[in-house]
């Protein structure tokens, strides 16, 4: 399965990028074994509409030009469903075992997501109830990408 991050906000030089460029190198490495095919993030600034539904819009728009054919939808959404590490590592296997080609992960920018980007897909994930910086929602989201690869292979990073 190959899984793509689609996030809004360019993440610059310093110690997000290269945390979120470690963890993507790791579950890009370890991920082979575990039946993910590639990793890949694209990304695009923050829309500089100055309306919060125009700066959806936009945002929708480029998660829409993305997003791989066919690929089942993971919105990041603070009002979505909570999953612990493990559960993560099941979500995916058991979409790699059913055959899905392809997964995306949407992060939105400070506004939140668009309706037409919330509404089609097939889940919404919430990282907890607090609000985080899209910067660190990055790194966390890989980091548990990351971990669900290591708990698929059995490998000694994740200790329950």
């Amino acid at each position: 399965m190959k899984v793509a991050i689609l996030a809004v906000g360019r993440l610059k030089p310093g110690p997000e990028k290269i945390l979120a460029e470690d963890y993507q190198s790791r579950a890009a490495g370890l991920g082979q074994r575990a039946g993910i095919t590639r990793l890949t993030v694209s990304e695009r600034a923050e829309s500089p509409a100055a309306a919060a539904a125009a700066r959806q819009i936009e945002e929708a728009r480029f998660f829409a030009r993305h997003l791989p054919p066919r690929a089942f939808t993971v919105v990041l959404d603070e009002r979505g469903k909570e999953f612990s590490s493990a559960a993560l590592a099941d979500f995916l296997r058991r979409h790699i075992d059913s055959g899905t080609a392809d997964m995306a992960f949407l992060i939105g920018g400070p506004d939140g997501h668009a309706e037409e980007t919330r509404k089609p897909a097939g889940l919404l994930l919430s990282l907890g109830p607090m609000t985080w910086p899209h910067r660190l929602v990055r790194v966390m989201l890989l980091e548990q990408i990351y971990r669900a690869v290591t708990i698929m292979v059995n490998h000694p990073y994740h200790r329950a």
